[in-house]
């Protein structure tokens, strides 16, 4: 298969499927913007196999095990289109690919039901599925210095984890799954336990300052991961950017209305998504 036609196919998974990373991708110049789509449409597939619940675990677990050896043979002129633009991607810029293996050991975790008692058991969960995103992401941005730029495309990678988190407790909640650690759970008094109708018998309060605890938490490492974005070239920073002031927004909607996003699911329209990435494209110029 010729590297274009694999381009084009993870180009339409990024359409159909990235619903806030879309708008910072387009963002880059082609050669980039193919790249990472590569980089997304890889992730992307990882992650499916995690979260399907309608496939046994074990047919999941083996999914993982194979992909993780799909990419270890990146170099054996793979057919599928997603391995075909990785591979091409991976020739083209100094993309870690061990990072995916990582991604791998997360989902797999998933798979398994993995819970976390502390903020740094969760940390690491975050730093697997996503801090390897933003290392993924820099080998296609560049950075002049990327011994200081890794760990704050960590960071942001984290940042948006913890958002993504936040945003779907209950979603999370409905299939067994609980994020949250357990000693924050235990500090703000709260169980996560679910009525017949799906609602939480948390009281409210209790929820609404455990959410907050959390959010004041992420926002904390979108401090940390936005110091990244002048050490990128404009189009990179601007994709960054977009992303970042994305998932930000979220954010600040989940903590200034935690119970709506424990009952629904909380997103932005895709109106201001679309100002945000313009906003930020204009910005680095």
């Amino acid at each position: 298969m010729d590297p274009s036609d694999g381009y084009r196919y993870c180009e339409q998974v990024v359409r159909s499927r990235a619903r806030n990373f879309s708008y910072g991708i387009r963002l880059l110049p082609p050669p980039k913007r193919r790249a990472l789509s590569a980089v997304y449409a890889l992730a992307r597939r990882i992650d499916d196999f995690g979260d399907d619940d309608a496939m046994p675990a074990d047919k999941r677990l083996a999914a993982l095990v194979a992909t993780r050896k799909q990419i270890s043979d990146l170099d054996s002129r793979p057919t599928d289109p997603v391995f075909v633009a990785m591979a091409d991607a991976a020739r083209r810029y100094p993309i870690p690919l061990e990072a995916f293996a990582e991604l791998v050991d997360g989902c797999e975790a998933d798979v398994r039901g993995a819970a976390y008692e502390t903020f740094d058991d969760l940390l690491a969960y975050c730093r697997r599925v996503a801090g390897t995103i933003g290392r993924l992401s820099l080998g296609v941005f560049g950075a002049a210095d990327l011994r200081a730029a890794e760990p704050l495309a960590d960071a942001l990678g984290v940042a948006l984890q913890l958002t993504n988190i936040l945003r779907d407790v209950r979603e999370d909640a409905l299939r067994g799954r609980v994020y949250l650690p357990g000693e924050d759970l235990a500090r703000f008094g709260c169980s996560l336990q679910r009525d017949a109708s799906g609602r939480f018998t948390d009281p409210p309060s209790r929820l609404v300052a455990l959410m907050r605890f959390e959010a004041a938490r992420a926002s904390e490492w979108y401090d940390t991961g936005l110091r990244l974005i002048p050490m990128l070239d404009p189009r990179s920073g601007a994709c960054a950017s977009a992303m970042a002031d994305i998932y930000r927004r979220l954010l600040a909607r989940i903590a200034a209305d935690p119970l709506a996003a424990l009952n629904g699911h909380v997103s932005l329209p895709p109106w201001e998504k679309a100002v945000v990435a313009l906003r930020s494209l204009w910005m680095v110029r």
